[in-house]
């Protein structure tokens, strides 16, 4: 089941955006069988999850970090995590750049845009995110890049609402990405997750964070 539904996404993104498979409460055995469809880019919520994950599985997975971060525990996951998508404060990339100089690397990472017509979701205003894109202190962070946005459109059936948001982020991304600094370096918009995931590749996605649609829905 896991083969054919990664196979049929990929077939449905023809390559205009690349696939993240959501892992997050999945055991080992089930990244396993992603992994041997082809699937190298997993992503979890959790950083214990990932952290406890990692070492089971092959050296070249992609670990994205999809979930909200705290900055005490940014130090699990410095030493291999390749994307971290949550970025909502400045204070939180400046332990991301802390941790990753410790580990002589540079931590791409996305600033995570509130989007959503909810209260439980995180994310910066767009007013906000141009202003950490501008702010002084991202001279001393040499050891983090910024490379595009993530957002989580509302939970809702209607399509059209989340349609509006999604082409809104694409919007910002693309005024954003105009920023000129050493580590700001857009390439990545990463929207849509299984139940919407056609609409936002549609509007300019270039990663989808799907999980119910490979590994069914959740327990």
């Amino acid at each position: 089941m896991i083969t054919n539904a990664i196979l049929q996404i990929e077939t449905e993104l023809q390559n205009r955006a690349r696939l993240i498979a959501v892992t997050k409460t999945k055991p080992v055995a089930l990244l396993r069988e992603a992994y041997d469809a082809g699937c190298r880019r997993f992503g979890e919520n959790k950083v214990q999850e990932m952290a406890d994950k990692q070492p089971q599985l092959p050296a070249d997975v992609d670990w994205h970090l999809i979930g909200h971060l705290q900055t005490n525990k940014v130090k699990y996951i410095a030493p291999f995590v390749s994307l971290i998508h949550s970025v909502d404060s400045l204070k939180l990339l400046q332990e991301i750049n802390k941790q990753a100089a410790k580990h002589n690397r540079i931590i791409n990472c996305l600033l995570q845009i509130y989007i959503a017509d909810e209260d439980t979701k995180f994310g910066l205003s767009p007013d906000e995110a141009e202003a950490l894109l501008n702010a002084p202190e991202l001279d001393q962070l040499p050891n983090v890049c910024i490379i595009g946005l993530m957002g989580l459109a509302t939970n809702t059936d209607d399509m059209e609402q989340v349609r509006r948001e999604f082409r809104g982020l694409k919007q910002l991304y693309d005024k954003l990405a105009q920023t000129q600094r050493p580590n700001v370096q857009f390439s990545e918009l990463s929207m849509g997750m299984s139940g919407d995931y056609q609409i936002a590749v549609e509007e300019g996605s270039t990663l989808v964070r799907v999980g119910s649609a490979i590994f069914g829905a959740r327990l």
